[in-house]
């Protein structure tokens, strides 16, 4: 194995595949956007038209692009903080118990495996404006009827739109699964002898969790706050199939579903150039998240 791993010719045999099929499925296509997000798009000719800032610059006047952004920057505050609070608490309680945990862990990871077009359209029948959560309070006495209770995914009043708030929270139900289990992957490495003695010195467990427990994983505190930035900025198919195709009018849009439309939608696509603006946008932005919760995140090595 030594001298396999001595042998530079078997090393290049083994790394070119995935080397030439990240190149050519993700490098070569991220390069090719900056350059079209330099250019405009010609339907009659088919061809791309060099501008240079000219799509940058369009952003600037684009009043559903400033809407975009907002949301985008919405999502991605919500997703970090509402993440890290309940994946810890629920990281925490789930370490604490011993009958049941696997149950408990499987339910609440099992939205995270499902189908997020699938789980949008079941959550889009329970926020109908007549039907579902509506019918319910209205069965309870809480509203007059079912039509009279609040317009979940089709009101567009408010800086953060009611339909926002609601994704917002089933984004946070489909997805806190992940962010449990890396935290409770990073505690089970904790030594249990940490705990003892602190206990032994008359600390509670609540002292514990968080002058040991908190401290240790620090470091998976900001892989899976990187991951939540990352997702909630590119997030798309759950807004998708829970608004369709009424995100503009519902001002609903964010980075990725106006990338869409802007791009490849029926109604106002073929905007090539634009879309590509809005997707070096977003990688920027993925980009300053990640090197920021690196940065407040950032810790020495230690052993547990």
């Amino acid at each position: 194995m030594d001298k396999l791993l001595r042998n530079k010719k078997a090393i290049i045999l083994f790394v070119a595949p995935a080397f030439i099929l990240f190149t050519v499925v993700l490098f070569v296509p991220i390069i090719t956007s900056f350059y079209y997000a330099l250019c405009d798009y010609d339907k009659a000719t088919r061809s791309y038209n060099f501008i240079g800032l000219g799509n940058f610059q369009k952003m600037l006047r684009d009043p559903t692009m400033r809407i975009a952004l907002k949301n985008s920057m919405f999502f991605l505050v919500f997703s970090c903080v509402s993440q890290l609070i309940m994946g810890l608490l629920l990281a925490g309680l789930l370490t604490n118990i011993k009958k049941g945990r696997n149950l408990f862990k499987n339910v609440i990871y099992m939205p995270c495996v499902l189908s997020s077009a699938a789980l949008g359209l079941l959550w889009a029948f329970l926020f109908h404006a007549k039907v579902g959560i509506n019918n319910l309070l209205a069965n309870m006495g809480i509203i007059e009827r079912a039509a009279k209770g609040p317009a979940w995914l089709y009101s567009i009043t408010g800086f953060i739109t009611l339909p926002m708030w609601v994704v917002a929270f089933v984004a946070l139900w489909q997805y806190v699964g992940q962010s449990m289990m890396l935290y409770m992957a990073q505690i089970s490495g904790i030594s249990k002898s940490l705990y003892e003695a602190s206990y032994i010195d008359g600390a509670t467990k609540a002292k514990a969790f968080r002058y040991i427990t908190l401290p240790l994983i620090k470091p998976m505190v900001g892989t899976a706050m990187s991951l939540n930035a990352i997702g909630s900025l590119k997030f798309f198919d759950l807004i998708y199939s829970m608004l369709g195709d009424k995100t503009e009018n519902l001002k609903m849009d964010v980075l990725a579903t106006y990338l869409y439309r802007t791009g490849f939608s029926s109604k106002g696509g073929n905007h090539y150039g634009y879309a590509s603006a809005i997707g070096v946008v977003l990688v920027v932005l993925c980009l300053l998240a990640t090197a920021i919760i690196n940065r407040i995140f950032k810790t020495e090595n230690y052993e547990m």
